[in-house]
């Protein structure tokens, strides 16, 4: 395993991380009694391989059902030092929930510390100043630091771009879980503000969220050759040293050895990735046209400057994914999330869409006089069933 120093908590924390978003029974908590064994065998079965190939930072959530319950199973059972366990717990306007909330996740563990609690969600201007503010969440998280409870605090975000930096301008917290990938490159400058202020930086779910890699398109299968696209994502996010750490998520122990290829090919990446890079550039090109794939984002209201709380900028790029990379399947799960998942994933799909209202909010795009018409073509090609949060299932 490759370690990278995790800003300036200084500590050296794997390239991977074991992230604890697929491999629990349920999103929602359930009396311990009613775990099957097997999943709690296969769970302790991922920990042990992640552990036996050097990813040592164990990364959880309060919101995240029996994740924290199930873990408390198998952690104490390795020597504490050798681990960095990471929970998160969401912002609240009561600092003593969130303070309730926290014990509850280091009661489920059973641990007398977490090394890295994460302020969960700041997705909004709200939850970030009720976090600020003078005896909010964060001042609850300090006093557990000086408790001995907590060694670092971060955040986790869903939130825009600006949002973000106004968080890490306030120079309160040690590190940031952001999304951040090659489908999805929009919080680069986040990415480059938590380096200005040493902070760790940790991406969110790079291979789901990052285009069901898992399970990846036959189109991008063969445009990433010679790796599979889950290697080259992965590759193409640490050949940044501005980020950290991955977090994997695997479900089943054997999920770790495809990551486990970049790993040699990490020194190579300004190698391996040009041609790549330049081949998937030049399909999208090929199928969206130049003028539409250098320009679409631009001029775009953002999803509360829009009639019905249509997302603009996120429609466009999941049908451009879908035409440019036969990303349907990624694009049908994000895009009927659209409506359903709150401020984690706000606006709403482009159902019913009026054109002489949206021409009105689109005056500063070059493709004003198309996108109403696109976003009818996106919804008939990826709209269907609503999609819900994981943790709402």
């Amino acid at each position: 395993m490759k370690y990278r120093r995790f800003g300036r908590t200084e500590l050296e924390i794997p390239v991977f991380s074991c992230g604890g978003m697929r491999y629990q029974y349920s999103w929602k908590d359930v009396p311990p009694g009613e775990i099957p064994e097997e999943n709690q065998r296969n769970l302790e079965a991922v920990i042990r391989r992640s552990l036996d190939v050097g990813i040592n930072h164990i990364e959880t959530a309060r919101g995240y059902g029996t994740s924290e319950i199930q873990l408390g199973r198998i952690l104490p059972q390795f020597p504490r030092d050798e681990l960095i366990v990471q929970t998160k717990v969401v912002p609240t306007a009561n600092p003593r929930e969130f303070r309730k909330t926290f014990h509850h996740s280091l009661d489920n563990l059973k641990l007398d510390y977490v090394d890295l609690l994460g302020i969960h969600g700041l997705n909004t201007p709200q939850l970030l100043e009720e976090t600020l503010r003078p005896g909010g969440c964060l001042q609850a998280a300090q006093r557990l630091q000086q408790e001995g409870k907590v060694r670092y605090i971060g955040f986790s975000t869903h939130g825009a771009t600006e949002l973000i930096e106004r968080a890490i301008a306030s120079d309160q917290f040690d590190y940031v879980n952001l999304h951040w990938y090659y489908i999805n490159q929009g919080n680069w400058s986040a990415i480059e503000a938590a380096r200005r202020h040493d902070m760790g930086v940790f991406i969110i779910s790079p291979s789901n969220k990052g285009g069901l890699l898992y399970q990846p398109s036959p189109r991008l299968l063969e445009l990433c050759q010679p790796l599979s696209p889950l290697v080259f994502n992965n590759l193409f996010c640490l050949s940044h040293p501005q980020v950290h750490t991955l977090s994997l998520g695997a479900a089943r122990p054997e999920e770790f050895e495809e990551h486990l290829k970049t790993l040699p090919l990490l020194e190579r990446a300004d190698e391996i990735l040009p041609p790549i890079l330049e081949r998937l550039e030049t399909a999208a090109i090929a199928r969206l046209g130049e003028e539409w794939y250098s320009s679409w984002f631009k001029g775009l209201p953002e999803y509360d400057q829009t009639p019905g709380e249509v997302n603009i900028p996120v429609i466009l790029w999941l049908r451009n994914l879908a035409i440019a990379y036969d990303m349907i399947e990624y694009g049908k799960m994000r895009y009927n999330l659209l409506g359903n998942g709150g401020h984690w994933f706000p606006g709403k799909p482009a159902k019913n869409v009026n054109r002489r209202s949206l021409l009105q909010v689109l005056h500063d795009s070059p493709h004003a006089h198309i996108i109403p018409d696109l976003l009818q073509e996106a919804d008939h090609l990826l709209g269907g069933r609503d999609v819900q949060r994981l943790s709402q299932q």
